[in-house]
């Protein structure tokens, strides 16, 4: 879920909606780089003050602690990504087109993202993990469960799906790429993981017709 997630423009575009100052902004985007890259609880307010040639002083200015930090962040995350669902429901040309486009803004996602985030967030901040589970069962689920709908209606996938089973399938297919024990990072790449599991998804479900739509999508598995 999942493209611009976590995007620098994208990140300073909806930090500048939330009103932060240009300073509160580049720590919670330093702090992103960082978290996306070595995981969350390996990094130290030192680490951010030396990644942004800042004093720590700097940091403690505007959040008190790196819980808050993270907490605000990920805010701006799960909002951005709010957003960029919604924006690629009005583009898409039909269900097809938009899991694909989906699974486009994912693979973006995982290419600058450590998966020991969301074992990190789980573990050690349960309060902003609540809140991203919040969003998954909420609009993760309801963008999938609303894309199978459309696509019985198209004829596109079959109709004898069980949409709510069918639409938590999907979901828990998302999470468990992101799974180091079961695909560990030295042995898969975590993208061909994902383009895997959608494959095997959406031939399980589409008709003929939709069938013949796949072929006219190509996804990166770099």
């Amino acid at each position: 879920m999942f493209g611009n997630f976590g995007n620098e423009n994208s990140f300073h575009s909806f930090a500048a909606q939330m009103k932060l100052t240009s300073t509160e902004d580049r720590i919670l985007n330093g702090a992103r780089e960082l978290f996306f890259k070595q995981g969350i609880r390996s990094i130290t307010m030192d680490d951010i003050a030396e990644h942004l040639a800042i004093s720590k002083k700097t940091i403690y200015t505007h959040y008190k602690d790196k819980d808050l930090i993270v907490k605000s962040m990920f805010h701006i995350l799960i909002e951005q990504e709010h957003e960029r669902m919604h924006q690629i429901r009005k583009i898409s040309e039909n269900p097809i087109d938009e899991i694909m486009r989906l699974m486009e803004h994912l693979g973006s996602f995982i290419s600058q993202f450590n998966p020991a985030v969301f074992y990190d967030l789980q573990k050690f901040y349960p309060l902003v993990w609540a809140e991203f589970r919040v969003f998954r069962e909420k609009e993760v689920m309801g963008f999938v469960e609303d894309n199978l709908r459309k696509g019985v209606k198209l004829e596109l996938y079959r109709k004898e799906i069980k949409i709510k089973i069918i639409a938590r399938l999907r979901i828990e297919m998302i999470y468990l790429g992101f799974d180091t024990d079961v695909f560990p990072i030295n042995q898969y790449n975590h993208a061909q993981v994902q383009v895997a599991l959608l494959d095997h998804f959406l031939h399980g479900i589409v008709t003929l017709k939709g069938n013949k739509m796949i072929s006219k999508y190509t996804l990166n598995t770099k």
